[in-house]
């Protein structure tokens, strides 16, 4: 079984709460909902240019197989929303290359057929952050300026 965790940051802290739960937060606020180490689900608000939704590792329509699972993603839209939220909170900073760094973390749609594991690849060489979500999480996190939440650590 994987890792499960759901956290909101508001107020410039980090608050656990119940799997999948997401109460009215104070903006600017972030949301992560990781579900089963493979999917992180990030709910960002005022969502600027973005729809508000990203996703890490793997986004719902990929992991389930199912087109109706989530909205569609557009990932530069979505490193742009975020870059925008960053500099909320990061004024004077340079959101066009906060936009680029968080561009490599986002999840999009892919074939759940396409991948086929080449068994000439060393299992030690492959990044763990490519693995477990919550591991990427973290790194999304400190692109962010932001600390991790009790309990990701």
């Amino acid at each position: 079984m994987g890792f499960f965790g759901t956290y909101a940051y508001e107020h410039g802290s980090w608050k656990t709460l119940s799997e999948g739960e997401l109460p009215p937060l104070a903006e600017p606020c972030l949301w992560l909902d990781i579900h089963d180490s493979d999917i992180t689900s990030v709910v960002y608000a005022p969502a600027g240019t973005g729809s508000g939704v990203a996703y890490l590792g793997l986004t719902p329509r990929t992991y389930f197989e199912n087109p109706n699972a989530s909205d569609p993603t557009d990932v530069l839209r979505e490193a742009a929303g975020l870059a925008e939220w960053w500099g909320l909170l990061n004024s004077g900073g340079d959101v066009p290359a906060k936009q680029a760094e968080l561009l490599a973390f986002l999840a999009e749609d892919e074939d759940p057929n396409a991948f086929e594991w080449a068994e000439s690849e060393d299992i030690d060489e492959i990044d763990d952050g490519e693995v477990f979500v919550e591991v990427k999480t973290r790194r999304f996190l400190a692109a962010l300026d932001l600390p991790v939440p009790d309990g990701l650590s």
